[in-house]
């Protein structure tokens, strides 16, 4: 892994955002991961994401989500593409190659083992700061 973003937020409009700059990363040559933190992991493990108050209106959300999809960013809902599917964009990054990590501090402190979706992988601390150690770049903070 030569680029690191760390996603903390349970913000739809962060993890989006993190998703995408990985897939962009991948496409221009580089290996990005992304560790998920906090309440992104906690909101992964099963509790729910929310949007910046900014972005939370239904126009914005819809409008995101068109325009997405129409960025190649297999981000809609399979059911209403007005509506956006995180866990779809997490299943096409991880199809893509993108390494999506569970923080294993924060995995062992929110007890999330078992309740993650099967695109997170978990690790221990020695492989994280190893990872840590080998990317170039490290966007974010625990």
């Amino acid at each position: 892994m030569d680029i690191m973003l760390i996603c903390r937020d349970a913000l739809e409009n962060s993890v989006i955002s993190n998703i995408a700059m990985a897939m962009e990363a991948k496409k221009n040559g580089g290996n990005p991961g992304i560790v998920f933190t906090q309440e992104a992991l906690a909101a992964l493990a099963g509790g729910s994401f929310r949007w910046s108050p900014l972005m939370e209106n239904r126009d914005t959300k819809i409008k995101v989500s068109k325009n997405a999809t129409a960025m190649g960013l297999q981000i809609a809902s399979e059911k209403d593409k007005r509506w956006i599917d995180i866990y779809r964009l997490l299943k096409s990054a991880k199809d893509a190659g993108i390494s999506l990590m569970a923080c294993p501090l924060w995995s062992q402190l929110l007890q999330v083992e078992g309740k993650l979706p099967p695109e997170i992988s978990t690790v221990d601390s020695q492989t994280l700061f190893k990872e840590m150690n080998q990317a170039k770049t490290i966007i974010g903070g625990f």
